[in-house]
C-alpha cells in the first residue's frame, strides 16, 4: 500500500467516545483497522459498516482458528447457508478436510477460489467486515484476498491488532484504506467514565494508566481497588482484569522486546540512548516492534521514550521477582550517565536493610534538590526514609519529615502519606508530628477529603502549644475560605493564629496568619486590609516560609488587582527564583500564574502564554488541583491565541473544582468561562455561568469588586440579551461598592459596559463620549483600552458615523495586533474590513430576506437555532440553512462577528 494512500485519524470529536473512521467513505471500499487490543476496532468497524448504510456481515476468527487451514472461509460459507454457491464451498472444505496432502495443493486452491468469488458474486448486497483478522488463518486470508480483487465493488473492512502498514499489501486489497484507530483523548476518556461518577484526579490518573484505551480505561474504573500509588508500596496491585488486557497487549511482541521494555520500566526517565546501551545493536528493530504494537512512544524530539499506557510499566516490573529486579536495577546503574540515577539504581540494586544504601539514598536526594529535579528528590528522600534502620529513631525522623517535605513541595500525596507514617510510628516531639502533618495537610491541597480528622490530629499533636496550634489554624483558615466558602470565618481562624503566634514570640507563623488574614480582609471589603498587610511585611521572619504565603506575593496580588501590573512583576520575579530555588511546585504554580496575569493586564502576551503554559505544565505533571492553571489558562488563551482551547481549560476547571468543592475557583473559572462565551457570540450561555458566579460570589459574601472582575462582563451580557433595567440596577451597585472602597482600577471596565448600556437605548453621543473618556484612562492597559476603542466603534457605527468608527476600530486593530492578542485583533480587522468595504448607498449592501434578517436579529441576540425555530415556527434545518446563506452574504464566519454585524433582536 502506497504512503500516500494511508488515512491515519488523529483527532476525535470532543465529547465522544467513539473511535475515529473517515468521515468521507464515498468511493472507499477497502478499509483495514489496526490497533491495540482494547483500543475500539471492533466498535469502529462496527460504525464503519452502519455508515455504508448496507448490511453487514462479520466473520470474528479466534486464536484457535489460526493454525487451521481455511476456517476462515467455512465460517463465511456458513454465514450464507441459503446461497447455492455457499453450500457448494462447504462441500468443497469438507472434501478438503477429508483428503490428504498439503493445503495449499494447486487444484485445490483454485478450486476454492472460484467458489468463494462465486459466493462473494451471489452474496446480497453487504459489507464484509473480518474482525479480529490477525487470526484469520493464512489459506482463508490468501483466498479471500484472491476473491475480493474479483468483486471490487463489494465494501470490506478488515479489523486486526498490530499490522503495519507500508510493509506490504494487505490482502484486504491492495488500494485498502489504512486507518490507525487512535487512542481516547482526556475528554473522551471522561465521557466514557462519566456513569461511574468518578472524581476529575481519578479520571485523569485512568487516562494516564490506560493511554486512552477505552478497555483499560473501563477495567480500570470497575475496579474496586484504587490505582497503584506512586510510592512503589502497591505497585502490584493493578487490578486482574487490567493484567489480562495488559498481559494481552505485551503479548504482542517478542520477550526479548519485553525484557527491554522492562528496563524503560525501571528507569525513571527512560531515553533511547540508555535503551541502546542495555540492547546494543538489536535495539533498534526491537523498540520499532514495540512501537507498531502501540507500546511504546519513541518518536520524542528530546530522545525520550515512554510508554503509551502507564499501566504497561506497572505490569512489567510486577511480573519481576524481588531478585530479578534487584539485577537489572544493578545493570541500569552500570549503563547509566547521569550520576543521581545511577545512585537510584544503585539503591534499589541493594538489600533494603542495608543503611549504605539509605545514606547514598539521602545523598542523591539532596543533589537531586539541589539541581531542580524535585519528583526524583521526593522518590530518593524517601528511600532513603524506607532504608533506614528502625532502631535509629532520631535519623529515621528526620529523614522521614524531609521526604514529607520534598513530597508536599511536589504534590506527591501518596508519598507523603506514607512518609508522614514514619514519623507519627514513632516516639517523636510535638514539633516533629505537627511538622509531619501541616506537611500532609499541604500535600493534600484541594484533596483533603478526611479535613477534620486530620486537623483533629494535628491539634491533638500540638499539646496545646501556641506556636504551633496557630500553624494549624492557618491551615484551617485556608480550608474554611477555598472549601467552605466562608471568608468570615476564615478571617477569624487567622486572626486568631495571629494572636497566638504573637504571644508565643512566634513571628514566622505571626507573618504568616497576618498575611493570610489581610488576604481575606480585602475579599470582604475590610477597611484594615492594607494595615494588616503592612504588620506582616514589617515583621522580620526567623524561618522560612512558602514562597505563595508570604507578604510580599499578596502585596504583588493587590497591586495586581488595583492595576499596576508594571509594579507586581517587578515583585513577583524574585519570588519566582526562590520558589523554584526550593523546589516548591506549588508556590512555582502560584506565582507563575500571578506573572502570567500581570504580563496580561500590561498586555504583554507572548510572556503571558509563557507563564501560563509553565503553570499548567507543572500543574498537570504533579498531583496540584488544576483548577487554579485552568484558570489563568483560560484567561491567557482567550486574549492571546485561541478561544476554543481557552474554553476548554475553563470547563475543565469548572469540572475539577466543581468536583473537589472548591468555591473560590469554580467562581474563578466559571468567570472565565462566561468571559469567553460573551466573546464568542454566546450570551445565553455567558449568562447562565456569570449568574452562577454572582449567586457564589455573594454566598462567599465577597465584597471588593476588584478581585474578580465578573460585574461588567455580566452586565454587557444582560445588555447584549436585551434586559436593561438589571444591567442598569448591576453597574449602579457595583459603582457605589467600587466608590466606596475606593477601588477606582474597576470603574473604567464599567464605564465601559454603561456605554453600551446607553447605547443600546439609543443615546450614541452620550455613549462615544464616555467610551472616548473611558478609553483616555486605560493608556496604561493597552488590551482593556483596546476593548474601549472597539466598543467606541461599534457605537459610532450604530450613530452612522462611519468615518468615526473606522477611525476607533483602526486604532483597536492597531493596539490588539501590537501585542500580539490575536482573537481580539481578529475580531478588530473583521469590523474594519465591514467598515472600509461598506459603500456609501445603502442599496448597495449584500440583501437578506426577510426571514434572513429575522433569523440573523435571533441569533445576533444570543438565541440558539432551536429557539430559532421555535421562534418562526421552521425546522431546525431550516435555520442552519438560513443562516449559513446569512454568513455567506455577509462575508461572516462566527456568531461572535453576526452579533457585531446585525442589530440583535429585543425580547
Amino acid at each position: 500500500m502506497p504512503d500516500s494512500e494511508m488515512w491515519i485519524s488523529t483527532a476525535h470529536e470532543a465529547g465522544s467516545v467513539l473511535p475515529v473512521v473517515p468521515e468521507d467513505v464515498d468511493g472507499i471500499r477497502r478499509t483495514v483497522l489496526f490497533g491495540p487490543p482494547g483500543s475500539g476496532k471492533t466498535t469502529a468497524a462496527r460504525t464503519l459498516g452502519r455508515r455504508l448504510g448496507l448490511p453487514v456481515l462479520r466473520l470474528v476468527p479466534g486464536p484457535q482458528d489460526a493454525g487451521i487451514p481455511y476456517a476462515g472461509l467455512l465460517e463465511l460459507a456458513l454465514a450464507l447457508p441459503a446461497l447455492p454457491a455457499a453450500r457448494e464451498l462447504t462441500a468443497a472444505l469438507d472434501e478438503t478436510a477429508g483428503r490428504s496432502g498439503p493445503p495449499d495443493d494447486a487444484g485445490r486452491a483454485l478450486r476454492l477460489r472460484r467458489l468463494t468469488a462465486d459466493l462473494l458474486r451471489e452474496a446480497p448486497s453487504m459489507t464484509l467486515v473480518v474482525d479480529n483478522a490477525q487470526w484469520l488463518d493464512p489459506a482463508s486470508a490468501a483466498v479471500l484476498g484472491w476473491a475480493l480483487r474479483l468483486v471490487p465493488d463489494l465494501p470490506a473492512v478488515a479489523a486486526e491488532r498490530s499490522w503495519r502498514p507500508g510493509t506490504g499489501s494487505h490482502w484486504c486489497g491492495e488500494d485498502a484504506c489504512a486507518v490507525r484507530v487512535p487512542p481516547l483523548t482526556a475528554h473522551q476518556v471522561a465521557a466514557l467514565l462519566s456513569p461511574y461518577r468518578l472524581a476529575p484526579r481519578e479520571v485523569t490518573r485512568i487516562h494516564a494508566y490506560s493511554g486512552g484505551n477505552p478497555a483499560l480505561a473501563l477495567a480500570l474504573a470497575e475496579a474496586s481497588r484504587p490505582l497503584p500509588d506512586r510510592d512503589g508500596v502497591s505497585e502490584s496491585a493493578l487490578p486482574p482484569t487490567v493484567r489480562r488486557l495488559v498481559g494481552e497487549w505485551l503479548d504482542e511482541v517478542p520477550v526479548q522486546v519485553q525484557e527491554l521494555l522492562t528496563f524503560a520500566a525501571l528507569d525513571d526517565r527512560p531515553d533511547l540512548e540508555l535503551l541502546g546501551r542495555l540492547a546494543g545493536p538489536a535495539a533498534e528493530a526491537l523498540l520499532a516492534q514495540a512501537e507498531a504494537a502501540g507500546l511504546f512512544d519513541i518518536g520524542r524530539v528530546d530522545g525520550s521514550v515512554r510508554f503509551t499506557a502507564s499501566a504497561i510499566g506497572t505490569e512489567l516490573v510486577a511480573r519481576l521477582p524481588g531478585d530479578a529486579r534487584r539485577l537489572l536495577h544493578a545493570r541500569l546503574a552500570e549503563a547509566g550517565r547521569d550520576g543521581v540515577r545511577r545512585d537510584r539504581h544503585t539503591v534499589l540494586a541493594a538489600d533494603a536493610d542495608d543503611p549504605r544504601a539509605a545514606r547514598r539514598a539521602a545523598r542523591a536526594a539532596a543533589r537531586a534538590r539541589q539541581r531542580g529535579d524535585h519528583a526524583l528528590a521526593a522518590e530518593l528522600s524517601l528511600l532513603a526514609a524506607q532504608r533506614t534502620p528502625h532502631d535509629d529513631g532520631d535519623l529515621l525522623v528526620e529523614r522521614a519529615l524531609t521526604a514529607v517535605h520534598d513530597a508536599a513541595h511536589y504534590g506527591d500525596l501518596p508519598r507523603a502519606r506514607t512518609a508522614a507514617r514514619f514519623v507519627l510510628g514513632q516516639d517523636t516531639t510535638p514539633d516533629q508530628r505537627v511538622d509531619a502533618l501541616v506537611a500532609l495537610i499541604d500535600a493534600s491541597g484541594r484533596y483533603l477529603y478526611s479535613a477534620d480528622e486530620l486537623f483533629a490530629a494535628a491539634l491533638r499533636a500540638a499539646a496545646g502549644r501556641s506556636d504551633l496550634t496557630a500553624r494549624i489554624l492557618i491551615r484551617q483558615s485556608v480550608w474554611a475560605n477555598v472549601n467552605e466558602g466562608d471568608p468570615q470565618r476564615a478571617c477569624a481562624l487567622a486572626g486568631r493564629a495571629t494572636a497566638l503566634a504573637e504571644s508565643a514570640g512566634d513571628t514566622t507563623t505571626a507573618v504568616m496568619a497576618l498575611t493570610m488574614q489581610a488576604r481575606l480582609q480585602r475579599v470582604v471589603g475590610h477597611p484594615d486590609a492594607g494595615t494588616t498587610l503592612s504588620r506582616a511585611l514589617s515583621l522580620p521572619r526567623t524561618a522560612s516560609i512558602p514562597v505563595n504565603g508570604t507578604p510580599q506575593h499578596l502585596a504583588a496580588r493587590h497591586a495586581l488587582f488595583d492595576d499596576h501590573p508594571d509594579e507586581a512583576r517587578t515583585a513577583l520575579l524574585p519570588l519566582l527564583v526562590e520558589a523554584e530555588r526550593t523546589g516548591d511546585v506549588e508556590a512555582t504554580v502560584d506565582i507563575l500564574r500571578s506573572l502570567a496575569e500581570a504580563e496580561l493586564r500590561a498586555g504583554r502576551c507572548t510572556r503571558a502564554l509563557d507563564h501560563a503554559h509553565r503553570a499548567q505544565t507543572l500543574t498537570d505533571g504533579t498531583a496540584l488541583s488544576a483548577a487554579p492553571a485552568c484558570y489563568t489558562s483560560a484567561l491567557v488563551e482567550g486574549t492571546a491565541r485561541h478561544t476554543d482551547l481557552a474554553l476548554v481549560h475553563a470547563r475543565r476547571g469548572v469540572d475539577t473544582a466543581r468536583h473537589e468543592d472548591n468555591k473560590v475557583f469554580l467562581s474563578r473559572n466559571l468567570f472565565a468561562l462566561g468571559h469567553l462565551l460573551l466573546t464568542t457570540g454566546r450570551p445565553k450561555e455567558a449568562l447562565e455561568a456569570l449568574e452562577e458566579v454572582r449567586t457564589l460570589e455573594e454566598f462567599q459574601q465577597v465584597r471588593d469588586p476588584s478581585v474578580l472582575r465578573w460585574h461588567p462582563e455580566l452586565a454587557e451580557t444582560l445588555i447584549a440579551l436585551g434586559q436593561l433595567d438589571q444591567a442598569q440596577s448591576l453597574l449602579a451597585d457595583t459603582r457605589r461598592t467600587a466608590t466606596d472602597l475606593g477601588r477606582d482600577a474597576v470603574l473604567p471596565s464599567l464605564e465601559r459596559a454603561q456605554a453600551l448600556l446607553e447605547a443600546a437605548r439609543g443615546h450614541y453621543d452620550t455613549a462615544a463620549r464616555r467610551l472616548t473618556d473611558t478609553a483616555d484612562r486605560l493608556r496604561h492597559l493597552p488590551l482593556e483600552r483596546g476593548r474601549a476603542l472597539l466598543a467606541l466603534s461599534h457605537t459610532e457605527r450604530r450613530g452612522r458615523r462611519r468615518a468615526s468608527a473606522r477611525a476607533a476600530a483602526q486604532s483597536a486593530a492597531d493596539l490588539f495586533t501590537a501585542h500580539r492578542s490575536h482573537p481580539w485583533a481578529e475580531t478588530a480587522a473583521h469590523t474594519l474590513r465591514r467598515l472600509e468595504a461598506a459603500p456609501a448607498d445603502k442599496d448597495a449592501h449584500p440583501r437578506l430576506t426577510s426571514a434572513e434578517q429575522r433569523c440573523a436579529e435571533l441569533a445576533a441576540a444570543g438565541a440558539s437555532n432551536r429557539d430559532i425555530a421555535t421562534a418562526l415556527t421552521v425546522s431546525v434545518k431550516t435555520v442552519e440553512a438560513t443562516l449559513t446563506r446569512v454568513y455567506r452574504k455577509l462575508g461572516l464566519h462566527s456568531r461572535f462577528q453576526l452579533a457585531h454585524t446585525v442589530t440583535p433582536a429585543r425580547d
